[in-house]
């Protein structure tokens, strides 16, 4: 009997630790298909965080450093100029790059670092206990924000695909979500042409993914990727924020 559909060979066969109707090991397998696709595994060096994807070291069959709570685009930054030829990528959360770490991707994306990024956001702090985050929803209840995210008081969430669009150092932007079999497949295509872009020299590919946090938003699973759909996506619209080779076309 052929087999039609198996685990990429990027993609550790390894149990995931993360939360029943997490969104992660999509996530997690989409990048590893890109991998196989290119097949660039060899040379691949990816770079983890701190928060709920802490362990991504575990499920990827490259290299895997782990960086400093939202160092990982200097950390990038370092191994990709260390080692040219290498694929270097990271995979970062909402509270790892769009609050400790803004700095480091402003500037990463500013310089034009030759690195793809994989940006989750899932509009709140998932590992350690679900406090909001940068870019939880104006109104969005929270661990610390019992009454609703108050605009008047902490400010307006941190559109990171907007915000990097105006850098000229900013090669390819593109935000995708994972809540439905439409949107997989078109965040898959997107990862992909964020890592065929460093492979030809492209520069700074970032992809925000949009996803669910069931556990910190109290949902269930399904009630979680409707939630997705009827509010994320409306304050985050999904597309392509930049892409220099539609430019130069």
């Amino acid at each position: 009997m052929s087999v039609v559909f198996q685990k990429p060979h990027a993609l550790a066969d390894v149990p995931l630790h993360y939360c029943p109707g997490c969104t992660h090991g999509i996530i997690h397998r989409l990048v590893a298909e890109a991998i196989d696709q290119l097949g660039i595994e060899g040379r691949t060096v990816g770079v983890a965080p701190v928060g709920c994807a802490v362990l991504a070291y575990n499920y990827f069959n490259c290299d895997m450093i782990e960086a400093a709570h939202g160092r990982a685009p200097a950390v990038a930054t370092g191994c990709k100029r260390a080692n040219p030829d290498n694929v270097v990528f990271t995979y970062q959360g909402d509270g790892d790059l769009a609050s400790i770490g803004t700095a480091e991707i402003v500037h990463a994306a500013a310089r034009r670092e030759n690195i793809t990024v994989i940006f989750v956001n899932n509009a709140i702090y998932g590992m350690t206990g679900g406090q909001m985050a940068p870019t939880s929803l104006p109104g969005q209840v929270t661990q610390t924000s019992p009454y609703g995210r108050d605009v008047k008081t902490v400010g307006y969430p941190v559109k990171i695909c907007e915000m990097l669009s105006q850098l000229d150092g900013a090669a390819y932007l593109e935000r995708v979500a994972v809540n439905s079999v439409k949107h997989v497949k078109a965040a898959g295509k997107a990862i992909l042409k964020a890592f065929q872009n460093q492979l030809d020299g492209r520069g700074f590919s970032l992809i925000e993914v949009i996803s669910s946090c069931p556990t910190n938003w109290g949902m269930t699973p399904q009630k979680a990727l409707e939630w997705v759909e009827s509010d994320m996506i409306p304050y985050y619209p999904l597309g392509v924020y930049k892409d220099i080779t539609k430019e130069e076309g």
